[in-house]
């Protein structure tokens, strides 16, 4: 009796063997790399390389290690990461229509859905992208309109600064005068600064920025159906999208409620014009749902990218003194005290644009970019990368090449200046990216940048608090950004 039972136990011990054999076997047999693929640090079994940091200094370090092309598989998914200016300009310019596709991000699909302006594709992607590029530039970046909008909403940001009695997070202020341009051309009106329903709005979105780039919420991309039963990170960011959205969707009513097509006031009133204009070109996704994710779209990329890099910019002039009081020499040169910054005094102030172009570089807020797929089989660094794989450019390693900026690692101004003290534009400045999916925004972002941060320095001169420790490394989170920090600001 006890050999039967000892023998059924063996069977079945042997049978989970096989059958663990069998699913390992199966694992390397789907995951089995092609001829001449990017080398990689080996992936474990089944969950591939998901103990491997993707934050941009681990990818720096294995980029250092296996070259400037390589990979890592989390799970099933196969991800090439790209560095320095060379391969980077290589795959986005060169090879131009190779990685112009969005790759499924479980994370970002179960909010954007595949439509609207940044993750669609395809005959959708064009049609959003040509309308939204449209739009921008004839209600505003191709306009003096805009200038005038920015230049308003920088005197709102000065007061605002000026009521504050001593220290100060000037995060929320800057979240609020960046966001009030967009929201300016998106919704046709801008928030007040004590507006607390829009403030927490704000507050929600930088909360999910920050959630969606940690490793926990990353994890959600690797088992999503796992984790759409499971507690996390990624369960508030959800929740705070759907409140975002939300309040998407009144803004969206409103502009229904009081809609006149032959006056259109901004993007939204367009957008719906568009509607009813297309609705024989449905494949075009001119549609309620895709209008809502457009607005998302816009609202995030908006407001994050030009008010974290303005937070690195005020950080760096408390922990650069002297740069600062070189900028504000050239704004009273060039500006004085007595009439508002404009861009036609730009090509005048070749320091402070040298100097806004040098935050944007150390301040390095989207290291990584946002993942592409490629669209067909590339051969890249002479590598083999087949259609259908998905595409990281560390744009980190271009912003920070040893061949391409004298002092890398050194907030340096002159990296941006010729030897006669004239701006200088260097190739491998690539913030916001190139190639087909570079930022829609970028011209305005540019004139955001130089009108804000021109317009504080003309006003005040920042200092840190007494006792304060100036922290220049910052936390990670979907952007890079500064950890929380308090300031004082001094009247000019």
């Amino acid at each position: 009796m006890f050999l039967h039972y000892l023998l059924e136990y063996l069977d079945f011990k042997s049978c989970l063997i096989g059958f663990f054999v069998f699913l390992l076997l199966l694992d390397i047999f789907r995951n089995k790399n092609p001829s001449n693929y990017p080398p990689g640090p080996w992936p474990l079994p089944f969950v591939g390389n998901i103990f491997t940091g993707l934050d941009y200094k681990s990818i720096n370090k294995l980029a250092e290690k296996y070259g400037d092309v390589f990979s890592l598989r989390w799970g099933s998914e196969k991800t090439v990461f790209i560095s320095g200016h060379k391969m980077v300009k290589e795959a986005l310019i060169t090879h131009l229509d190779s990685f112009a596709d969005r790759p499924v991000v479980p994370l970002f699909d179960n909010i954007y859905k595949g439509i609207g302006i940044a993750l669609s594709n395809g005959y959708l992607w064009k049609n959003q992208r040509k309308f939204v590029i449209t739009h921008l530039r004839n209600f505003g970046e191709g306009k003096k309109t805009l200038e005038l909008s920015i230049q308003q909403e920088s005197i709102f940001l000065c007061d605002a600064f000026k009521a504050e009695q001593g220290p100060f997070d000037p995060q929320f202020y800057l979240n609020n005068a960046v966001s009030n341009i967009i929201s300016a051309l998106v919704f046709g009106h801008r928030f007040e600064y004590h507006d607390e329903n829009f403030l927490n709005i704000l507050r929600l979105d930088t909360e999910a920025v920050f959630l969606a780039g940690l490793p926990k919420t990353q994890l959600y991309n690797v088992f999503p159906r796992l984790f759409n039963y499971l507690p996390g990170p990624h369960q508030k960011m959800f929740s705070n999208y759907a409140k975002i959205i939300e309040f998407l969707q009144v803004e969206l009513k409103k502009h229904k409620e009081d809609w006149d097509p032959s006056n259109p006031r901004d993007y939204i009133d367009s957008y719906l014009l568009e509607v009813e204009k297309r609705k024989s070109d449905p494949q075009a996704g001119f549609n309620i749902d895709t209008l809502l994710v457009a607005m998302l779209d816009l609202f995030e990329a908006g407001t994050e990218s030009s008010a974290t890099t303005l937070r690195w910019g005020l950080l760096f002039m408390m922990k650069y003194p002297e740069i600062q009081k070189k900028v504000q020499a050239e704004i009273d040169k060039v500006i004085g005290q007595s009439r508002q910054a404009s861009m036609a005094d730009k090509p005048y102030m070749p320091y402070t644009e040298a100097v806004v172009h040098e935050i944007q570089r150390m301040g390095n807020i989207v290291p990584l970019g946002f993942p592409k797929r490629a669209c067909k089989d590339t051969v890249l660094g002479g590598f083999f990368i087949p259609k259908g794989t998905t595409v990281t450019t560390n744009l980190s390693s271009v912003l920070n090449d040893k061949n391409e900026w004298e002092t890398p690692d050194k907030f340096n101004p002159g990296h941006f200046l010729d030897d006669q003290g004239q701006f200088l534009k260097k190739d491998a400045f690539l913030p916001f990216s190139a190639g087909r999916r570079v930022c829609v925004g970028e011209q305005l972002a540019l004139m955001e940048l130089f009108l804000f941060f021109t317009s504080l320095l003309q006003c005040f001169t920042i200092s840190p608090c007494p006792g304060d420790e100036l922290c220049l490394e910052g936390q990670m989170g979907f952007t890079y950004s500064p950890k929380p920090y308090r300031m004082c600001v001094t009247s000019r």
